[in-house]
């Protein structure tokens, strides 16, 4: 079986090889390598060369990760379209793996993904949060459906999407999940994690600007809340969800700034879905917030960081 391995890339010179590596490298599968050079200036479209005919390789000026990553899948031809970032790497059986665990049933085969983590020249390792038992629109709201690597899509879904949506700014892979769950796509779980998510600069599309992520997130989240009510299919499980990320949104935001925090706050509980629980809310604070408010607990809480 042909499965389609798709690295878009700007300026990712020090982890192209090891991603476009790992994508010749699976087993089990034809790999369809498709790496999209971004208008990167760093020797990265140097490197991507010197792979030859073992790739394709398309190039063009800077337009975004999500503009290449459709151009990468509809110029490709695998039944199977697998999204790789290109500071990320695969594990050799990572595609079928999951072909195999899922049955190749459903639209989306997802997995967790390892969370590599870079201090300096060294690198811990953890597998990322899922929640399988949770149905499927739980998991989407507490974000549990993985980074982008972690996904198998099948081409005949991606193309009912049309894809990744290019003006995205932040949030890409949770956006296009919404607009599979709400099309009626089917995923299913597959638990043993291949792909490798490096965390390695604060600079990253997802990190770099909190503030947006909290925005963007909020109203993917308010998008997905709308729908379930107006299919019917909205619980008191997923206003809880929704609630507790709202809460989570709130207290990063306070570190940034804590008038803008509190109006958010204050927005979300007038719409009846904050919810102070979980690892953000230990019981000190839960006591601080619930005889002096949020901008105090926050204060608290700065003070005793």
């Amino acid at each position: 079986m042909k499965a389609t391995i798709c690295i878009p890339c700007f300026n990712a010179a020090r982890w192209l090889a090891q991603a476009i590596e790992s994508a010749l490298a699976q087993t089990g599968v034809e790999p369809e390598v498709i790496v999209v050079d971004d208008g990167s200036t760093d020797g990265s479209l140097e490197i991507a060369r010197s792979f030859g005919s073992k790739i394709t390789l398309l190039t063009g000026p800077r337009r975004g990760a999500t503009t290449a990553r459709n151009l990468a899948w509809r110029h490709g031809t695998g039944e199977w379209v697998q999204f790789l970032d290109a500071d990320d790497y695969l594990e050799p059986g990572k595609i079928s793996t999951q072909l195999t665990e899922a049955a190749s049933a459903g639209d989306v085969i997802y997995s967790p993904v390892w969370i590599e983590t870079w201090t300096g020249p060294n690198a811990t390792r953890e597998k990322s949060e899922t929640a399988p038992e949770k149905d499927i629109f739980t998991q989407w709201i507490q974000w549990r459906i993985p980074q982008t690597g972690g996904a198998l899509w099948r081409r005949e879904t991606l193309e009912r999407l049309r894809g990744w949506k290019e003006d995205q700014p932040c949030c890409q892979e949770h956006e296009l999940y919404l607009r599979a769950l709400m099309a009626g796509t089917t995923f299913r779980y597959a638990p043993t994690p291949g792909a490798v998510y490096r965390i390695w600069s604060e600079d990253t599309l997802c990190r770099k600007d909190p503030r947006l992520v909290a925005r963007v997130r909020t109203g993917l989240v308010d998008t997905m809340l709308d729908w379930l009510s107006a299919n019917n299919k909205r619980t008191p499980l997923h206003e809880a969800a929704a609630g507790r990320v709202f809460f989570e949104q709130a207290r990063t935001w306070a570190r940034y700034d804590l008038g803008e925090a509190k109006a958010y706050c204050a927005e979300r509980k007038s719409r009846g879905c904050f919810n102070v629980s979980g690892p953000a809310a230990p019981r000190s604070y839960r006591i601080i917030y619930s005889l002096f408010g949020f901008a105090a607990a926050e204060r608290v809480a700065r003070a005793l960081r």
